[in-house]
């Protein structure tokens, strides 16, 4: 499989550009003919530049409003073509996108079209060029793939051939198993984009909001698998139109276009064993059994604020690192970890953020195998020397420079706390804490589809649709990775747009993206609530006016309302069941605990995140939080 992305997909001049995609592990680029125009090279330095990337150039794209036009347009259309020949060759690439006609003087008619085709190819014959003919969408008689194969195939010429585009197919959902009558030959390209389901002009929404396959709504593992079917081998090349890109890291969106390429035809191979597709072998997505332990970097004053904070909510000191100023804390199956030592990651993570859980440990299967798929998706894996009695934990790098351990049953890995660890005689007060929930990280809105793909890619986990959390100050933008099941591994991605909403002020004072939030499970929301209260743990405050609401508008018990109350129990219910939510105040630049009981409650309580924020806010202010 060679893998390709067009320069239109992501940010920066020519040059970096080129590096971005050299960089990411792509095989070749299609050139959009906007960046050639503003670079100040010739197209013979242009091709050399590409080559000494070690890059092939896939396309030369796109030449508009060719077929159709009346004789005296068609004539200049023919004229145009042969100056972008001209140009391909100096370049060093063969291969041309012509999309269908969009101008008002277009005259329609497949044959007329497959005339001016079949006149085309053999002017491109004659150079040793290619050309191939893309549906646009929104094409003025032409925005069907079916009816651009049927020019293709009547003008007959060996120099034309269709380009495939899953976003001009998928957008106007037509039938995907027409695609598989379409020999594999004479497919010349087949270029993927997905996108977000959203109802409007197709022409802006193919323009401002594709995105990597995987982090859209469209079937774009069908569309390959029907593409696949065709015996097609050539390059399968992205072409993302996107405003965030735009405006992103080249490095970091050339990253995720590669690794939702090896992903998706991952996917694609395995649902099509019996075709025969060009491309790596990985493990399987890697299933998460739960979040094995948190782990905090703190110097030792903002530690024992930490130390206190987790008392009051029935944590036990139950061990000490051999050889390490590590210390564990543990309730039920969750296990808290605060690290301060004085070099390494966990202190380098101190320096540049504070007090952050900088780290956490997921349970696998097997650590080797999900390693060995994360490299092949482009994660960097993370290796920190170990001393005598210690393990080399499986790890690589996530959200904000932070690290993923992997623990296995099958290894000494599960036997981690009583290898490098002495236990410690500190039993606390148990508040009823069970496991953990859920984890949340905020993060700059830009980087949301990137760890989206991340988690995404490597575990099996899907995506839920996004939810806007109204802030005070602003729109935060939420959404939920879980395991397949619904459970076990559940993670919160909350995107910032600006700096003055909670999400935005974490990452903004933090310096960097991060774990903003813990939820515990409880077995009893009302006893753990007590117990906490008994424990003196400062929980935040909720109006008065939220459970007057709530009972109106749920229909609650008084007595029941009244309990929720003064206890300052969030609430919320859906189809399935009942939640339950509790929270800590915050805890330096935004970080808090949450406590919560699901009685066959799916979701997250995004109904109730509005008045958390306000509440958290409020105990801000003093601090003179922006927004507040």
């Amino acid at each position: 499989m060679k893998t390709s992305i067009a320069t239109v997909s992501i940010s920066g001049d020519l040059r970096e550009k080129l590096a971005a995609i050299a960089a990411a592990g792509f095989d070749g680029v299609e050139i959009f003919e906007n960046d050639f125009l503003a670079f100040d090279g010739s197209p013979a330095e242009v091709g050399r530049m590409i080559r000494d990337h070690g890059l092939e150039i896939t396309l030369f794209q796109p030449f508009r409003d060719f077929e159709g036009m009346p004789e005296q347009q068609r004539s200049r259309a023919f004229d145009r073509a042969e100056r972008k020949f001209d140009l391909m060759q100096e370049l060093g690439t063969e291969l041309m996108l012509v999309c269908s006609n969009v101008s008002p003087l277009a005259v329609g008619g497949i044959d007329r079209a497959a005339d001016d085709f079949r006149d085309l190819g053999e002017r491109a014959k004659r150079r040793g060029l290619r050309v191939g003919y893309e549906a646009l969408a929104w094409g003025r008689h032409i925005s069907d793939h079916r009816d651009a194969w049927e020019i293709v195939r009547r003008a007959n010429h060996p120099n034309i051939g269709l380009i495939l585009d899953s976003f001009h197919t998928l957008a106007r959902r037509l039938d995907l198993e027409t695609i598989r009558a379409i020999p594999g030959d004479r497919i010349f390209i087949v270029q993927l984009a997905d996108a977000p389901l959203i109802d409007m002009d197709l022409l802006y929404w193919s323009r401002h909001f594709r995105n990597m396959p995987g982090e859209g709504d469209l079937p774009v593992v069908d569309f390959m698998r029907a593409v696949a079917a065709t015996g097609y081998s050539g390059p399968l090349s992205l072409e993302i139109f996107n405003d965030q890109f735009r405006g992103g890291s080249p490095r970091s969106i050339a990253v995720d276009g590669h690794r939702s390429l090896i992903y998706l035809m991952d996917q694609v191979a395995r649902a099509e064993p019996d075709i025969a597709i060009d491309v790596p072998v990985l493990p399987e997505r890697v299933a998460v059994s739960g979040i094995e332990f948190v782990e905090f970097a703190a110097n030792e004053t903002e530690a024992e604020e930490l130390v206190l904070l987790l008392r009051a909510m029935g944590f036990s000191q139950i061990a000490r690192h051999k050889n390490k100023d590590v210390v564990l804390f543990r309730q039920g199956d969750i296990n808290i970890v605060i690290n301060t030592e004085k070099e390494g990651l966990a202190h380098s993570s101190y320096l540049v953020h504070g007090t952050s859980a900088y780290a956490f440990g997921l349970k696998v299967d097997d650590a080797a195998a999900t390693v060995a798929r994360a490299r092949a998706l482009g994660a960097e894996l993370f290796e920190q020397r170990h001393g005598p009695d210690e393990l080399a934990i499986p790890a690589i790098r996530g959200v904000g420079g932070s690290v993923i351990y992997f623990i296995d049953a099958k290894s000494e890995l599960a036997k981690v706390w009583e290898i490098e660890f002495e236990p410690v005689n500190d039993a606390g007060d148990d508040a009823g804490l069970m496991a953990i929930d859920h984890l949340a990280q905020s993060m700059n809105y830009e980087e949301m589809l990137t760890w989206l793909l991340f988690y995404t890619s490597i575990f099996r986990t899907r995506k839920l649709p996004v939810v806007d959390v109204i802030d005070p100050a602003g729109v935060v933008r939420s959404q939920v990775v879980e395991s397949d099941d619904g459970g076990l591994l559940r993670l919160i991605l909350n995107g910032a747009e600006n700096r003055r909403t909670l999400a935005g002020h974490f990452v903004a004072e933090s310096f960097g993206s991060g774990v903003q939030h813990l939820a515990f499970a409880s077995r009893d929301i009302f006893q753990t609530a007590d117990r906490l209260a008994e424990l003196g743990f400062n929980v935040l405050e909720i109006s008065p006016n939220y459970y007057d609401d709530l009972e109106a508008r749920l229909g609650l018990e008084p007595e029941f309302t009244g309990r929720l109350r003064n206890r300052n129990i969030l609430f919320d219910r859906d189809e399935g069941g009942d939640y339950f939510q509790l929270y800590s105040q915050t805890y330096g630049e935004g970080f808090f605990f949450e406590v919560v009981e699901r009685r066959g409650y799916r979701g997250y309580g995004a109904a109730n995140a509005p008045l958390r924020i306000a509440a958290q806010k409020r105990t801000l202010r003093p601090k003179g939080m922006p927004g507040a």
